[in-house]
């Protein structure tokens, strides 16, 4: 079939259907493979221009049928799989790890048996739904919606459906973190283990995310003399990749964490941070480190994401501004870092000192600009 030759037809007028006085169109339309088929119809409003309309309307769907044939539609079991393909080619290979979680773990018991086209809005509510009854928080669910709608959007580009379906996402309360204050971030480096005293400090005092941490290097990223780390890559399982933000970023050194780097200094390889011998840490092996710290310390279980946290909080209540934060961070965007805003009591200090006083401006010119 030539699907680029435009169909044949006769031309017939729309034609009034004098039993029910109903305007329809009937027309016998030749495809490029020399078979004809038959279309009909009836417009929404009882005109002969809407009948005419209508008519124009369904062959050119036809037309377009013919140029872009439909693929056939698969179960979303079967899609799965390319789906997660086309993710290895854009997404971090911790991404994909988490996406094939989603989708073995909750999507495809779910969906696994439908076609595609016959995942519609109500199936998706009820699969929110019911995720939430199972005691998912609302935040994880609109994790496995993402991925769902995700895969939906694939499969349209690649033409097994016809549109992707309205997903309504559940309302997320804000998100609350937790951090150490002054007091209780030094009791936790005083109380660290020797060997990890350094990479404990260095996160307290840089921020960096702990896939940042394991993969820094002597040479390419840290320079003591001019006071800097040059974050250039993570690693997440074992795999090394690029930040979390996709953008190498710099971030500058205080006079601890200086001190801290050089008391790190080994030459047992290229990272800094590495076992004795020399190879790269694991998730599951800085982790009890620090939980040992926090208990040595007296203070609550945390994870090293906290420490980042920290960084960022203790940077906000020293008068640091939002945007110097977000750029020390590597946020996206300044809303992710607008959270730690509240805990700058100087700035809604200095906001209403404003007040303060009496006003010497030109008071008509004021009532000029009101």
């Amino acid at each position: 079939m030539q699907t680029g030759a435009p169909l044949e037809r006769p031309y017939m007028p729309a034609r009034l259907d004098p039993r029910n006085r109903t305007w329809r169109y009937r027309v016998q339309i030749r495809l490029p493979d020399g078979s004809t088929k038959r279309i009909e119809g009836t417009p929404n409003i009882n005109t002969k221009e809407a009948a005419l309309r209508a008519e124009k309307e369904h062959i050119f769907r036809e037309e377009e049928a013919i140029r872009n044939p439909r693929v056939p539609c698969e179960t979303f079991e079967k899609f799965a799989p390319e789906f997660l393909k086309t993710c290895g080619a854009i997404n971090k290979p911790s991404e994909v790890a988490t996406k094939e979680m989603i989708l073995r773990c909750h999507l495809v018991p779910a969906f696994g048996s439908l076609r595609l086209d016959a995942i519609r809005y109500a199936e998706i509510q009820d699969y929110a739904s019911g995720k939430v009854d199972e005691g998912l928080s609302k935040k994880t669910v609109n994790n496995h919606l993402t991925v769902l709608r995700r895969l939906l959007v694939v499969a349209k580009k690649r033409k097994m459906i016809e549109t992707v379906p309205e997903i309504e996402w559940l309302k997320v309360p804000p998100q609350d973190f937790d951090y150490l204050d002054f007091g209780e971030a030094q009791r936790l480096i005083d109380a660290a283990d020797e060997e990890w005293r350094p990479m404990i400090t260095v996160a307290i005092k840089t921020g960096l995310r702990l896939g940042e941490l394991i993969a820094l290097r002597w040479r390419e990223d840290v320079d003591l003399v001019k006071g800097q780390i040059r974050v250039r890559q993570s690693a997440t399982r074992g795999v090394v990749t690029t930040p979390k933000s996709g953008k190498p970023r710099e971030v500058d050194l205080g006079d601890e964490a200086i001190a801290a780097l050089k008391a790190a200094r080994h030459i047992r390889g290229p990272l800094v941070f590495c076992d004795e011998g020399g190879r790269m840490l694991g998730k599951n092996e800085v982790k009890w480190p620090l939980w040992r710290a926090c208990r040595k310390a007296g203070l609550r279980q945390i994870g090293w994401h906290a420490l980042r946290h920290t960084f960022a909080s203790h940077l906000v209540m020293r008068g640091a501004s939002v945007k110097a934060v977000q750029e020390l961070l590597g946020h996206a965007t300044l809303d992710m870092t607008m959270r730690y805003s509240h805990l700058s009591p100087a700035t809604r200090r200095e906001a209403v000192k404003l007040l303060d006083g009496p006003f010497r401006g030109d008071r008509a010119a004021t009532e000029r600009a009101v």
